[in-house]
């Protein structure tokens, strides 16, 4: 059987190393004829690997595609969830002043943003690289953008990761900046430097340890707990009973990446298996599958689940 396919969005040298690749995965043969390519092979890998091409091209739409895209692409046609992935929406959300498009990239975040967009209160885990942070703080910047609320709150547990900081001197604005970091690079990127710094002077961004957030009402804002496998079920059970009147919460975690002191119980397992199904709130799993940070992530998180199982 062969089938034809117009030229990728992407350049000719680009696509031509992505469609050599993903025929390569399918066993299917590829001839380019100057203005698209040919597959050739048996009739069920090509039609495969055409629907591959064909989402491919849908990716490379609104921005660039790199080798982490394509070994997702290649992942789920095998895997026969190409269909839904065309089927679901992968519409950019936001833009960033550098012109970066923001946009899920996988079928499990996008069912995060979607839960997001409808949802008052959204529990999401997954492990380093699956943009639980980043498209959570996106979806908080986009809020405030809207109007949507008035304001954004950005917390997490000041949990040292496995080592013994001691004092750090300063202010406490000085002691909690090395926690938030990761926060602070996301709305660097997402409002640029000049915007964020203007928005946090004037107290439109707040970030601060969830420590603090104890006897505060939120109203009409976005909150975002990150980092919350760190958390207790008693900071846990605070922390979400702060959420006012027009507040929107996500809370985001890592369950390979849990830092508090052996005998305490995990806050997030806690919330995750008490919430469910309750009215108003979401709850997302995402995995490995759904890492683009970069494809070696991906392989060092399998490497750790695998030796965790043997």
């Amino acid at each position: 059987m062969e089938e034809r396919i117009e030229q990728l969005r992407n350049s000719a040298q680009t696509a031509g190393v992505y469609a050599t690749r993903i025929a390569d995965s399918f066993g299917v043969d590829i001839e380019h004829d100057g203005s698209g390519f040919v597959l050739s092979g048996d009739t069920k890998d090509v039609l495969t690997a055409k629907d591959a091409f064909i989402a491919l091209d849908k990716l490379s739409v609104d921005s660039d595609i790199d080798d982490t895209d394509i070994t997702y692409l290649i992942n789920i046609a095998k895997d026969g969830r190409l269909e839904d992935f065309l089927k679901t929406s992968d519409e950019v959300f936001y833009m960033t002043p550098s012109g970066r498009a923001v946009k899920p990239r996988t079928l499990g975040q996008r069912l995060y943003v979607d839960s997001l967009k409808q949802a008052e209160l959204v529990i999401c885990s997954g492990p380093a690289g699956t943009g639980k942070t980043f498209l959570g703080v996106a979806m908080a910047v986009k809020a405030l953008k809207s109007r949507e609320v008035s304001r954004i709150i950005l917390t997490r547990p000041a949990v040292e990761a496995g080592e013994k900081l001691g004092f750090l001197p300063g202010d406490i604005e000085e002691k909690v900046n090395p926690y938030m970091r990761p926060i602070y690079d996301a709305l660097s990127a997402l409002l640029g430097q000049e915007m964020f710094e203007r928005y946090y002077d004037k107290g439109v961004i707040e970030v601060s340890p969830l420590a603090f957030m104890r006897g505060r009402n939120l109203d009409d804002c976005f909150v975002l707990l990150d980092e919350a496998q760190n958390t207790t079920p008693e900071q846990m059970k605070m922390f979400l009973t702060r959420l006012g009147v027009n507040c929107r919460a996500c809370v985001c975690g890592d369950f390979t990446q849990i830092d508090l002191p052996k005998g305490y119980d995990n806050g997030l397992k806690d919330a995750i298996t008490i919430l469910r199904g309750v009215e108003g709130i979401k709850i997302v799993s995402l995995n490995d599958t759904d890492i683009v940070r970069n494809s070696l992530v991906a392989r060092i998180v399998k490497a750790y689940e695998n030796a965790k199982q043997r």
